[in-house]
Order: structure tokens, then C-alpha cells, then sequence
């Protein structure tokens, strides 16, 4: 039977953590520059799984040049925050990565700054779950860049990537992958190859996939 290697993106597709994040940039700002006015919850929810460079000039932009280094600093506080008290993992996530991994090569690839992947491993413990993570925090390469860099290093043949926004979509395409679109997370999707309602519903979409293949 044909298997697929699965890469994840992590927010709006395994947790949400626009409260957490929103919690601990509101604490952050306050401590390191006497600011109490920090971004809303919905501006936070609106700038996930953009880049740390796009993040700083959308919300931090008043700190002028400095907007990237005030970012990296609340992103610093943020992943230890994130480490120490988690974020809202999405139901069944858990439980659907435990399981899959024992059939699947799963991996990571998402926007999101240096130190965030271990700060989700560090707060629910799935870390054994993934083989490899890449991030544009780390790598600097914008999210198809990093598929693509992936999918070279680790000999993917038959990938799918899981993510909520046009923009995983759009990624996903240029690095030559399928694309599941996860409807319960932040964004839409144009023309995926399959929409997941809850992340529960993921391992019989694939058997689905995997038994078509079989039959053809």
C-alpha cells in the first residue's frame, strides 16, 4: 500500500495560540518597555502564519527601525510562555499525531520565529511524533522554500502538507505537493485536494487516499 509522509503546519492546524500569544505579548511590552498598549487578540489572530518580518512591520511598526528587534524579544518571551503553559491544542490533535506517527513520517514546517516548534514540543510533548521541523525563523526561507528544502532533504515522494490559509495552499503548490486544508483553523482554501473539518477525521482521509491509489 502507497504511504504518504505528512508535514503539518502548526498554527490554526495543530493548536490555536492567539490567547496565549496575545497573554504573554500584553505581560512582554509592559515589562521591557513600559507599554500598555499591546496588539488586540484579533490582530494577533490576524498575523498567524505570517512571517516574523511581516508580523513586525504590521504590528510593530511604531517602534520604527527597531520594530524587528522589539519582535524577536516578545518572541523570545513568547516561546517560553508558549513552553511553560501551552496553547489550545485543537480536539483529537494529540491523539490523531500519537497514532499517525506509527504509520506516517510526519513532519513540521511553519513561519513561525526560532524556538517556537520546541516551545510546542516542550508544552504537549509531541516532539517524538515529528522527524524533521523547519521554520523561517531558523532557515529564513519563506514556507514553500522550506517544503521544498524538506522534501529534498528527507527523499519525500508522496507528501501532503496540512494547513488552514491560501497561503499553505499556494505553498504547497509550488513545492509540488498535495494540500489538505484544515477548515476549523483560521483561513480558506481554493481548491484543495481534500478539507478536514477536525483534525480527528485525518486518518481515514488518507486511508481513503492510500485504497484509491491502490485500485487504480
Amino acid at each position: 500500500m502507497k504511504r504518504y509522509d505528512l508535514i503539518f503546519d502548526i498554527d490554526g492546524t495543530i493548536w490555536d495560540s492567539c490567547e496565549a500569544v496575545h497573554d504573554s505579548w500584553r505581560v512582554s511590552l509592559r515589562k521591557r518597555y513600559g507599554c500598555f498598549g499591546s496588539p488586540s487578540l484579533e490582530q494577533v489572530r490576524s498575523i498567524m502564519g505570517k512571517t516574523p518580518d511581516e508580523i513586525a512591520a504590521l504590528l510593530f511598526s511604531r517602534f520604527g527601525s527597531n520594530a524587528r528587534a522589539v519582535f524577536d524579544a516578545l518572541s523570545e518571551d513568547e516561546c517560553a510562555y508558549l513552553a511553560a503553559n501551552g496553547a489550545a491544542l485543537y480536539p483529537g490533535a494529540a491523539e490523531t499525531l500519537r497514532a499517525l506517527s506509527g504509520q506516517h513520517r510526519l513532519f513540521l514546517v511553519s513561519n513561525c520565529q526560532a524556538g517556537y516548534v520546541e516551545a510546542l514540543y516542550a508544552a504537549t510533548g509531541l516532539g517524538s511524533c515529528f522527524e524533521d521541523a523547519r521554520c523561517a525563523g531558523v532557515t529564513g526561507l519563506d514556507k514553500a522554500g522550506n517544503l521544498r528544502a524538506l522534501i529534498r532533504d528527507r527523499a519525500l515522494e508522496n507528501a501532503f502538507y496540512i494547513g488552514d490559509t491560501e497561503g499553505d495552499e499556494r505553498a504547497a503548490r509550488e513545492a509540488g505537493c498535495g494540500f489538505i486544508h484544515a477548515a476549523y483553523g483560521f483561513g480558506s482554501a481554493k481548491a484543495p485536494d481534500a478539507v478536514l473539518h477536525s483534525f480527528s477525521e485525518l486518518p481515514a482521509l488518507i486511508r481513503t487516499f492510500e485504497e484509491e491509489h491502490d485500485h487504480v
